[in-house]
């Protein structure tokens, strides 16, 4: 892995680990690695991809809510991508994003992101 992107990728997971903290203190990873991000020219560009879980969180509707302004002062730009079934945010800075998840029903809350791609 590349030094820039050792860099990123502990960036990302700082973010996504404060976030996760937020809703509670037992969040699961699900995924933690390197992702070939062409397809169309596999071993040229790669990014990190981060995600947790946590299967019981405390309110999460209402830490969502308080999250949104204060990672929007970080220079996240935040989306609400919600449907019926979950409320679902992405926040997207300097090609970085990242998605939190929220079940309408059960509660659970999934966050998961990856860094911009960088040459390998």
């Amino acid at each position: 892995m590349s030094p820039e992107l050792d860099r990123l990728a502990a960036e990302l997971t700082d973010v996504i680990d404060g976030v996760a903290a937020v809703f509670g203190p037992s969040a699961d990873p699900t995924v933690n690695g390197e992702l070939d991000c062409d397809p169309t020219s596999p071993g040229n560009l790669f990014c990190w991809q981060y995600g947790v879980r946590l299967e019981q969180p405390d309110e999460p509707e209402r830490h969502l809510t308080e999250l949104v302004p204060t990672l929007e002062q970080r220079g996240w730009q935040a989306h609400d991508r919600s449907t019926p079934r979950e409320l679902i945010a992405r926040f997207s800075r300097e090609g970085a994003d990242f998605t939190i998840h929220v079940a309408r029903a059960g509660h659970a809350v999934a966050i998961i992101g990856s860094t911009r791609p960088v040459p390998a």
